[in-house]
């Protein structure tokens, strides 16, 4: 399994994601959107954001572990922000090297970030699904 990351020439060159990955493998990976909850189901971070994404991206990291994946077999992320606005990027940032630190890993990877209105549950700020590439 591969997943090749890249800006191509000719479009911006982001420090925050990529534009684009080509992945190699057999085994296609779903998640579904992961909140903020811890394994009981328990909130977590009620009210900061930066603490929501947080178990967000921990979540997403144990659910890829169960099927032998990590976030270097990350195709593309989805991130739904309820409220967005460019003030809360630095709170996202925050949250996501907050996780890739506990997790040892690169959490830049090619992902679309969508300003939504709510999401399941009032508490919620965050979610994020993936996909993955496995062999």
């Amino acid at each position: 399994m591969s997943v090749e990351l890249m800006n191509p020439p000719g479009l911006h060159q982001p420090e925050a994601y990529r534009q684009m990955s080509v992945a190699q493998g057999s085994k296609l990976v779903f998640l579904a959107g992961q909140v903020a909850r811890d394994a009981n189901g328990q909130p977590v971070g009620t009210g900061d954001l930066a603490a929501q994404v947080e178990q967000v991206y921990l979540n997403v990291g144990t659910a890829l572990a169960e099927v032998g994946a990590s976030f270097a077999n990350i195709a593309k992320l989805t991130i739904y922000v309820v409220d967005w606005s460019a003030d809360k990027r630095p709170l996202l940032n925050e949250g996501v090297a907050r996780a890739a630190a506990q997790l040892g890993v690169d959490p830049i990877k090619p992902s679309t970030l969508l300003g939504i209105s709510a999401l399941a549950e009032p508490d919620l700020m965050v979610e994020v699904d993936a996909v993955a590439v496995l062999d």
